[in-house]
């Protein structure tokens, strides 16, 4: 099976809404709600058309199958809190030294910053159980690179990863039950339904404005600080291999960690460069992540490739799927 990365759009509805549903308690960039996903996928529609201004792109990839079936949905939001902040929590040491009684106390505290406003974010990995293997995750997110290499003065020089906090059994999380729900009043369901469904605004008119110490919180929500769910330590450790290395912020929210990368370290990128496109038979070749060097009509996908000089040589197939004629260029991971 040769899967390839494509631009979603409205027509795409049904199958980001099953993914939606697949992606469990938790995925919040993956609201299991009709009316926010549509809205999403008209954005990304008129992102990669070069319809709306830079800033306020938001680019929607899908992991497609030789036979059409939506495997996999992944994401790149241009400029992250622009329009309002976007908040997190940073992890600090305050120590308090008291010479009277020769005693010093370091104390852990979560306080509120904006720190990640204007950077790139890459998010919203998912893939169906069914078809996780093979490669899928690799090139899903592997194609978020390609994208921002594409077209960089669209995108920020520092790329930020956020992932899922941890989740108990039956859905629960530790962390907005012990911090988040004190000051909001709400269940983590409620809020983030409330948080895709409007501006956000609330989430900046409610937080918490002085630091949090880390000793007044119970014992489990304060276990859970920076802590991956069970179903993304895989993602962080492909995020790891890329480049990027934890902030010392986490989510709001769920409490998961942010890792970030200076766009210009991403070893996709680092390690990929423009040639032109050949079409003929290729044999004992290895597979190659091959991506369009345009954004609109962008198409990424793992095939046999032959490079010689500054040449990559594609079966007909494989072109005709990116939707590339020969003499046009490509962007060709090195192996």
């Amino acid at each position: 099976m040769t899967q390839l990365v494509r631009p979603a759009g409205p027509a795409d509805l049904a199958e980001v809404m099953t993914l939606a549903r697949l992606s469990g308690a938790g995925f919040t960039s993956l609201p299991e709600d009709e009316a926010v996903l549509a809205e999403r996928l008209r954005l990304s529609q008129r992102s990669f058309a070069g319809a709306v201004d830079p800033g306020s792109a938001w680019y929607t990839l899908l992991l497609e199958d030789d036979d059409g079936d939506i495997a996999g949905i992944a994401s790149v939001r241009a400029r992250m809190g622009l329009s309002r902040p976007h908040l997190a929590f940073r992890l600090i040491t305050l120590a308090q030294h008291s010479p009277a009684i020769a005693t010093r106390f370091d104390h852990q505290a979560l306080v509120l910053v904006s720190e990640c406003d204007g950077t790139t974010s890459v998010g919203s990995l998912f893939i169906r159980a069914d078809r996780r293997g093979g490669g899928a995750g690799r090139l899903l997110a592997a194609a978020r690179y390609m994208l921002i290499g594409a077209d960089r003065t669209r995108f920020s020089d520092t790329v930020i990863a956020e992932l899922r906090g941890w989740f108990e059994e039956d859905g629960a999380s530790p962390f907005w039950d012990g911090v988040g729900s004190r000051f909001y009043r709400l269940d983590f369901d409620a809020a983030d339904r409330m948080l895709t469904a409007t501006d956000g605004r609330f989430v900046q008119d409610l937080a918490p404005r002085h630091p949090i110490y880390v000793s007044l919180i119970d014992d489990r929500a304060a276990w859970a600080i920076g802590r991956v769910h069970r179903h993304g330590e895989a993602a962080l450790a492909m995020l790891e291999r890329e480049g990027f290395a934890r902030t010392g912020l986490i989510d709001l929210f769920d409490g998961g960690p942010v890792v970030s990368c200076p766009a210009d370290r991403l070893d996709t990128l680092r390690r990929s460069r423009i040639l032109r496109l050949d079409v003929g038979k290729v044999s004992d070749a290895p597979k190659r992540l091959i991506a369009t060097t345009g954004i609109d009509g962008f198409r990424a996908i793992f095939a046999v490739g032959q490079i010689a000089g500054d040449t990559l040589t594609v079966e007909p197939n494989i072109a005709e799927r990116l939707g590339l004629e020969e003499g046009t260029t490509i962007r060709v991971k090195e192996s």
